[in-house]
């Protein structure tokens, strides 16, 4: 299964990004053979629509979850209608949750768990 982390570096050992929309970067690894890519989110400076516009992205990327530590409603329903399993309240290192999801530590949320814009005050 190929999944999506937030980051706030392009590394594995980077921290998670606390937030879905703004993240600064998405880890994607394949949690079977641990290849991965790092990309840069667009949609972290934008003006209003982010979590939209980066889950449309996300969606692309045939990605089975996505981890995090929060995600807002508009997200987590643009994830949710493609089957992307969310999960949130996740925190360390993107290597460890990683390690955390392959051995079945977190369980998919059944809905957002922050308001609408949730993280446009932090960067």
């Amino acid at each position: 299964m190929r999944i999506a982390v937030t980051a706030t570096e392009p590394l594995l050992e980077a921290e998670i990004d606390p937030r879905f929309g703004r993240c600064q970067y998405f880890i994607i690894i394949d949690t079977e053979t641990m290849r991965f890519e790092a990309l840069e989110n667009a949609g972290a400076m934008a003006g209003g629509g982010a979590g939209i516009s980066t889950a449309q992205m996300i969606a692309g990327k045939d990605i089975g979850a996505v981890l995090t530590g929060n995600c807002g409603p508009n997200a987590y329903e643009a994830l949710s209608a493609v089957g992307v399993k969310v999960i949130t309240g996740v925190t360390g290192k993107v290597q460890d949750a990683v390690r955390d999801f392959k051995s079945d530590a977190y369980e998919a949320t059944s809905q957002a768990n922050v308001d609408a814009h949730f993280g446009t005050d932090i960067i």
